[in-house]
């Protein structure tokens, strides 16, 4: 086990790009490695999540490249083309790549089983087992829906009309996939826009689809009519990782920070927009497209920030960010009011409950509710003898959520449980201290 001692550090400064993004990282090799031809992947998040979505299908019998850092050449084999593995595919700690990969196996011809490491087996998968049962697939799991996934092999696969009881990317791209594989159309409602990174790279692969907020349609493939073509992917800076420098630079006093190419899907920035309606200063500059995304960078600097009532309408389009928001939270003036936003129970951890307990291990009061929380915002106290241990509970989003903390507590304190950080960000630490944290290795 791994932890980081943190501390206050200076304002922050200077000009950053944060690791490639994951949601696509994860797609572009998925549907690279279904493509027939060779596709090459550049700005590909060297994380532990997205090298073992690649490994799994490097497993599947995908011949995949790596001729330098964040680039990858898949030799695709077409969408029949994959091979059954004897051993279980372990998706490590990358809920995405579970839920997907179970879409994409559902409609196999060969058995596989999906395994994860010790917090993505308690992660429930109920609801991507139970839409794909009415598609036709037949997936076993443990009691409660968990992992690991036994999905069976040669069932014909039909498409579906089907509304999320609650909005999931996930799921939603879960369906898609297996859509590929159904006879006829597969139709997903959402009650609220998802992200839609799925939708457009199938676009970009060649795959007819239509698509707007809160629907998708695409026809199946069985009859041979369609085809996943090869495509060059350029994969932009992920935003949830800027997510954790946006919001240190908004609440530590001096910054000025520059967050080069970040992607800006609409369907991802909700946090940007809750920090304006704090009173964040971000400005966007050099606006423009990159592999079908929008791309920007982003200068932020510090800004005294308001408590809100976070709009329930963007509350989908910043899932991940939650944890970051707490701290900004926490950090402004009059309280902020988050709803909607249940599905942080069943992330990495219950993030409601972790980000609370540690919120309040710092002096901070936060209100919990079943689907979300008033953080009362104050002076951030750990212990004075630098004896406070706030547990990520093996969350990265937790352990970096934490490290902001620090840059406007009074004294040191110990981030527990860290190593998963690499999960999604290789390298966080170097580069936050880099740009003026306080954070070393305990």
């Amino acid at each position: 086990m791994k932890d980081w001692i943190v501390a206050p550090g200076a304002p922050l400064s200077g000009r950053i790009r944060v690791p490639g993004d994951k949601s696509v990282s994860h797609r572009a090799i998925m549907l690279a490695s279904l493509a027939n031809g060779v596709s090459r992947i550049d700005g590909f998040l060297e994380g532990e999540d997205t090298r073992a979505t690649a490994a799994v299908f490097q497993r599947l019998g995908v011949k995949i490249e790596s001729p330098s850092a964040q680039s990858r050449i898949v030799h695709g084999v077409g969408l029949q083309g994959l091979r059954g593995s004897v051993d279980a595919l372990d998706c490590g700690n990358a809920g995405t790549g579970m839920r997907l990969l179970a879409g994409v196996l559902a409609g196999q011809a060969f058995d596989s089983t999906l395994v994860g490491d010790a917090s993505l087996s308690k992660r429930p998968m109920r609801r991507v087992i139970d839409p794909l049962s009415k598609m036709g697939a037949r997936i076993d799991s443990e009691e409660g829906g968990l992992p690991p996934l036994r999905i069976h092999g040669g069932q014909a696969l039909t498409g579906i009309d089907y509304t999320l009881p609650v909005a999931s990317a996930q799921v939603k791209s879960a369906l898609l996939l297996a859509g590929l594989y159904a006879e006829g159309e597969t139709i997903v409602r959402e009650p609220h826009p998802t992200r839609d990174y799925t939708e457009r790279m199938l676009s970009a692969f060649g795959w007819p689809i239509e698509f707007e907020p809160g629907f998708a349609r695409v026809r199946g493939g069985a009859d041979g009519r369609h085809a996943l073509r090869a495509t060059d992917v350029s994969v932009p800076a992920d935003f949830s990782s800027a997510a954790f420098f946006l919001v240190a630079a908004s609440v530590i006093p001096g910054s000025d920070l520059l967050l080069e190419a970040v992607g800006m899907n609409p369907r991802r920035t909700g946090l940007l927009q809750a920090l304006r309606l704090m009173g964040a200063d971000i400005e966007e500059l050099n606006v423009r497209k990159a592999g079908g995304e929008a791309v920007a960078d982003l200068r932020v600097r510090f800004a005294p920030l308001r408590g809100i009532d976070v709009p329930e309408g963007i509350v989908p389009d910043m899932i991940d960010e939650f944890p970051a928001l707490f701290i900004a939270a926490a950090c402004a003036e009059g309280v902020t009011r988050v709803r909607g936003a249940a599905e942080l129970r069943v992330k990495e951890s219950d993030r409601l409950a972790t980000m609370s307990a540690g919120l309040r291990q710092l002096g901070i009061r936060v209100d919990e509710t079943p689907d979300g929380a008033d953080i009362h915002p104050g002076p951030l106290q750990p212990a004075a003898d630098g004896s406070t241990r706030i547990d990520s509970h093996g969350d990265h989003r937790i352990a970096m959520s934490f490290a902001i903390a620090a840059q406007r507590a009074e004294a040191m304190f110990v981030v527990g449980d860290i190593a998963n950080v690499a999960t999604s960000f290789p390298g966080f630490d170097s580069l936050a201290r880099d740009v003026g944290f306080g954070l070393r290795d305990a």
